[in-house]
């Protein structure tokens, strides 16, 4: 129930946005049948009878579809546990932007414990503020243009759901786990970059916010 009192349907068809009250009936074990959408009239949601493997190509293929499908159908924001879940991406999030930040500076050499330790704390210092001014700085500006765009209030839920769509779109940040093993050209990281930003533009509009226009902050560090 929002404030108003009108009841707010958390399932959403993925074809629409639309919400539902339910995407399925099950009449017993392992036989259920689909609900279809009021307002598209097609399944609501046909990746429920589909494998993992099948979601995760339609994420990388930047899908809406498969981002309300995980972010509604599967991920439930009143849950108790969604507040871990945001922890923990926050911080596989933060070590990524860290490491990609530590190459862009050079900052494997500058760890070198024979340089001082004076200066390995300097170094970390840096990487902690930049890498937390960043994200700080982009994840505000998706905020403030969402409220601006939509000139309405969110309730602190709406908000959570947003920052959700951000770490859950950012998976592509998993690949500068490669460079750890093979070296890459530099160009590798922006590379990641713009998958990273393009792959958060999918998932804003899979939630129902549209940018036309998105500037990766974390790009310009």
């Amino acid at each position: 129930m929002n404030p108003n009192g009108e009841q707010v349907l958390d399932l959403r068809c993925v074809n629409c946005g639309w919400g539902i009250e339910r995407l399925f009936v099950q009449y017993s074990p392992g036989n259920i049948r689909l609900m279809k959408c009021e307002s598209c009239k097609v399944v609501a949601d046909p990746y429920i009878e589909c494998e993992f493997m099948i979601l995760l190509i339609d994420l990388i293929l930047h899908k809406t579809k498969a981002y309300r499908h995980l972010l509604y159908n599967m991920l439930n924001l009143e849950a108790s546990d969604v507040k871990g879940i945001l922890w923990k991406s926050s911080l596989i999030n933060f070590l990524l932007d860290a490491y990609r930040f530590s190459i862009l500076k050079g900052s494997k050499n500058d760890l070198d414990s024979s340089k001082g330790l004076l200066l390995t704390i300097w170094t970390c210092g840096e990487i902690f503020v930049n890498v937390t001014l960043g994200n700080l700085m982009f994840v505000s500006v998706v905020f403030l243009g969402t409220r601006i765009l939509l000139n309405s209030t969110f309730a602190i839920t709406r908000y959570r759901g947003i920052l959700l769509a951000i770490l859950v779109s950012s998976y592509f940040k998993l690949f500068l786990m490669a460079i750890m093993v093979w070296e890459f050209p530099l160009s590798v990281l922006f590379i990641i970059d713009i998958f990273v930003l393009s792959s958060n533009c999918v998932a804003l509009q899979g939630t129902g916010h549209k940018f036309h226009l998105c500037v990766p902050l974390n790009i310009l560090m």
